[in-house]
């Protein structure tokens, strides 16, 4: 089962060297995550029964890529749950903070033992490239985390304003841009609602914007409040857009299913004002499978949206 989880990535081979090896339940093997970043693995051991497996999964592994080191990204909260410590523990070899990695012949650093998920916003990979080669003139990039998106805009637009509550991260996003040499992207530190608003009352127009927020329902009790802050942030970007401009908005949030998505946009472009057309609606890319019986494999979902007037 690993080793055709592992055999399945194969296409991804030539425009990246960062993706999802194992994706838990999607690729048959509950519980159990296996990134790749270059030569370097990083897992996550999800419940107590996987736990007692470690040595073997780590085995196999080594037997199966050779990576130059494996480490545990052991920390997520579902493991208090299961009366397991968390951790972040090197299991085989050496394995640096940071590493370079590529996508789409865009390189950032991913952050291996601090950083996001276990060490980047892996998932977003192909809709980073879609909105990247469709970019154009004035664009944003709201919840900019370490610029993986800003960085995929820059190419094409003339100037992005990266936005994030967090200065250190837009410090990494500021030696990713140097790293590809781009000197177009200027980091904003400012909460994203607030950076929005403050732009509406401004009367400034973006071409190309990114909406992608942190997940905002944890769980089904959060969903309501969720889908009101997804509502809220998609309006007013929509709001900002100019004539023709383009916008990609995603939600990770697992409890926002795809047709309640949906109509979180509808309700906001009703109240935007603006006549907004969907371009396409995406979910998880082919190193995160979605099992058409195990919805719980799911929780990704965008859509490319184009300003009509």
């Amino acid at each position: 089962t690993l080793a055709r989880a592992i055999a399945r990535r194969t296409p991804l081979h030539p425009v990246a060297t960062g993706y999802r090896l194992v994706h838990g339940e999607g690729d048959g093997l509950p519980s159990l995550v296996v990134d790749r970043y270059d030569d370097v693995l990083v897992v996550q051991l999800l419940s107590a029964g996987l736990e007692t497996q470690r040595a073997h999964i780590v085995d196999a592994l080594q037997e199966l890529l050779s990576p130059r080191g494996i480490l545990a990204r052991n920390d997520p909260a579902v493991r208090t749950r299961e009366g397991l410590q968390r951790t972040v523990e090197v299991l085989a070899g050496e394995v640096p903070d940071t590493i370079e990695i590529t996508e789409h012949g865009v390189r950032y650093l991913a952050a291996l033992r601090t950083g996001q998920k276990t060490g980047a916003f892996l998932d977003q990979r192909d809709n980073r490239a879609l909105i990247g080669a469709l970019a154009r003139g004035r664009a944003l990039d709201c919840f900019s985390y370490h610029g993986s998106f800003a960085l995929h805009l820059a190419r094409h637009a003339e100037h992005v304003t990266a936005v994030d509550v967090s200065a250190a991260a837009l410090e990494r996003a500021g030696e990713n841009a140097a790293r590809n040499g781009y000197t177009n992207i200027t980091p904003v530190v400012a909460d994203a609602f607030e950076y929005l608003r403050q732009a509406r009352t401004n009367g400034d127009r973006f071409d190309t914007i990114v909406v992608d927020p942190p997940a905002f329902a944890k769980n089904r009790a959060s969903v309501e409040h969720a889908m009101r802050g997804y509502a809220d942030i998609n309006r007013i970007a929509m709001q900002l857009l100019a004539p023709g401009g383009l916008m990609f908005t995603a939600s990770c949030s697992h409890h926002v299913h795809v047709p309640d998505f949906l109509e979180v946009l509808e309700y906001a472009a009703a109240e935007s004002g603006r006549s907004i057309a969907i371009r396409q609606i995406t979910l998880q890319p082919l190193d995160h499978p979605i099992l058409l019986t195990v919805p719980e494999t799911g929780y990704l979902k965008g859509a490319l949206l184009e300003a009509m007037d």
